[in-house]
């Protein structure tokens, strides 16, 4: 009971915390970017917390392939609630629903994009992430258990044999993988894509699934870490055609990763006018499309 009461007392200094700061936003405008980022700490606790027993709940059954996904929807809720920020998600062939399995690859901006999964991601699906994750109480406690494909970033040993056994694991379980192939967070103001590691295209590749990208607006509009920008808004983001794999090999995985990023990239062009309701001033260039790491899968980088 002691410990509860604890718990009680905390939770309500919190909260009253996070009020004092966006009633402070009145006069201190940047106070609401503490508010929201308090907020949205507490609200991926929680959500990690009850992801826990949900994949307890759900392994006995077989069902921990619906872990992430169940806990996904709960956090889109929550933080639309406790922040006032959700992705709006365009997808008109339903393909977050009928292609199973699948590699969806996205473009990642900042630690914002964890509420974006929230609210796409689709079921019998999985993040990869780094292996210092692992550690993380509560997150990484429910990531483990969920399925997730850890990545030791200094081992390249390791990383070979997470993509390979995710491969099998795609092939035989069904379940698709959702990974970031700029490897880290981009944090910019403009529509921007950092070249693309390959690690997910070979895995596409290994496992002869197709490539699903999946395309945000440039949101620094609405969340941007430098200026202490954080407002509530919606932000709009699309499923784009899969790209089939079937008969391809490594030697295509360059021509392969070179054509997704610049069909993302033109797609994450138009989003942005859409999201800011005007032209994006500086829109990259001619050369900027075929940024393309020279890495093997064995080296891929992946960020949660």
């Amino acid at each position: 009971m002691a410990f509860l009461s604890y718990i009680g007392w905390f939770l309500t200094g919190y909260s009253a915390l996070i009020v004092f700061f966006y009633m402070l936003s009145f006069i201190i405008p940047k106070a609401a970017f503490v508010a929201r980022a308090l907020a949205a700490y507490i609200t991926a606790l929680i959500s990690s917390l009850y992801g826990v027993f949900v994949a307890l709940a759900l392994r006995p059954f077989g069902l921990s392939g619906l872990a992430q996904w169940a806990v996904a929807r709960s956090y889109k809720y929550l933080m639309l609630w406790t922040t006032g920020v959700t992705f709006e998600v365009e997808d008109p062939h339903g393909y977050l629903d009928s292609v199973r399995p699948a590699v969806f690859v996205g473009n990642h901006q900042t630690e914002l994009d964890v509420l974006m999964l929230g609210c796409m991601f689709p079921k019998f699906c999985s993040v990869t992430a780094k292996a210092s994750l692992r550690r993380v109480p509560f997150l990484g406690w429910f990531m483990a258990l969920s399925g997730t494909v850890f990545l030791n970033r200094s081992n390249s040993k390791d990383a070979r044999q997470a993509m390979s056994g995710a491969a099998e694991t795609m092939r035989s379980r069904r379940q698709s993988v959702y990974i970031f192939p700029e490897g880290t967070r981009s944090y910019t103001k403009e529509p921007t894509l950092l070249p693309f590691k390959k690690g997910a295209f070979h895995l596409a590749v290994q496992a002869q699934v197709p490539i699903v990208p999946v395309v945000v607006a440039n949101y620094s509009h609405v969340f941007w870490i430098k200026g202490m920008v954080f407002k509530s808004g919606r932000v709009p983001c699309k499923v784009l055609d899969p790209i089939p794999t079937t008969g391809l090999t490594a030697a295509d995985v360059d021509d392969l990763t070179r054509t997704t990023r610049e069909l993302m990239l033109k797609e994450l062009i138009t989003l942005t006018e859409k999201a800011r309701g005007k032209p994006v001033a500086n829109k990259p260039q001619a050369s900027d499309v075929n940024g393309v790491a020279r890495t093997t899968g064995a080296q891929v980088k992946v960020a949660a």
